[in-house]
């Protein structure tokens, strides 16, 4: 892997309003082609920590302090202009409830094709041959179907691999994903999971998963990070995470992992399977 940082985060501090900080002196870095998890409990901070690196953090709250660094300059200077050039193509989001993000009264292929019409500047007919490519890759049978679908027509799983499909797409150096597997079924999750990871290897993008599963984190992840009511009370390479915690919280949260896939929390197969 090439050791090159794409992303930084330096003492981040988050604020909801005049509540003390939901995020506290948070601190990591992400290297290119790297996949990094964020582990912890509902009400940590994990997810938003990975809105404040996109700048959407909710009406009302603010970076009280601390700045993320994307490729050697601050996001949080950035105009709406730079924004709006970032948003989607270079760091892209995959957010927990695919359907939310998906127009219920437009078939997928008339959203997939906008979408990508707004980041391209191709016709039609390539913006079709684009996204049946892109379905094909995440594996979607029928990809013609898919794409003549409406959302309620599709399964929880098909819809999340759809707005997976739609941000790969952009070929995003960086990619979001807030508790990509939590709605899906135990098989769903598991192929989602290998898709993602399919995914860093064809386009080397760099991901962070926002999960409260670290069965899924030490599946896929190069690094982990667990978060304890806003503080980041681990940060290393998995292998150190699973095998040599530092945290009592993280030996609790590894104590209760379930298998993915027929794969064990190291990653090798289950004799169970």
């Amino acid at each position: 892997m090439i050791d090159k940082k794409i992303l930084d985060i330096n003492n981040l501090y988050v604020k909801y309003g005049k509540q003390d900080p939901v995020v506290k002196n948070v601190t990591m870095s992400i290297n290119h082609k790297e996949i990094v998890g964020i582990v912890g409990e509902s009400g940590s901070g994990k997810s938003t920590i990975i809105r404040s690196i996109l700048g959407i953090l909710p009406t009302g709250s603010s970076i009280y302090s601390g700045n993320i660094i994307y490729k050697d300059k601050n996001l949080l200077e950035y105009s709406k202009k730079e924004w709006r050039e970032i948003r989607g193509n270079r760091i892209a989001i995959i957010f927990q409830d695919a359907g939310r993000s998906l127009t219920p009264i437009l078939k997928i292929g008339d959203q997939f094709i906008e979408t990508i019409r707004s980041h391209f500047d191709i016709s039609k007919l390539d913006a079709h041959d684009k996204a049946i490519d892109m379905l094909g890759k995440m594996r979607l049978p029928d990809a013609d179907r898919i794409m003549n679908s409406y959302p309620f027509e599709l399964s929880g799983g098909m819809k999340q691999r759809v707005a997976i499909a739609m941000a790969m797409t952009m070929e995003p150096e960086l990619l979001l994903a807030d508790e990509p597997t939590s709605s899906l079924d135990v098989t769903i999750q598991a192929q989602v999971v290998r898709e993602m990871m399919e995914l860093r290897d064809n386009f080397n993008t760099s991901i962070i998963i926002v999960t409260h599963n670290m069965g899924v984190a030490s599946y896929m992840c190069d690094k982990i990070g667990v978060m304890k009511q806003g503080e980041l009370v681990e940060w290393e390479i998995k292998d150190q995470v699973i095998n040599n915690p530092k945290s009592e919280y993280t030996r609790s949260l590894l104590s209760v992992v379930p298998e993915l896939g027929g794969y064990n929390i190291e990653g090798r197969k289950s004799n169970n399977t």
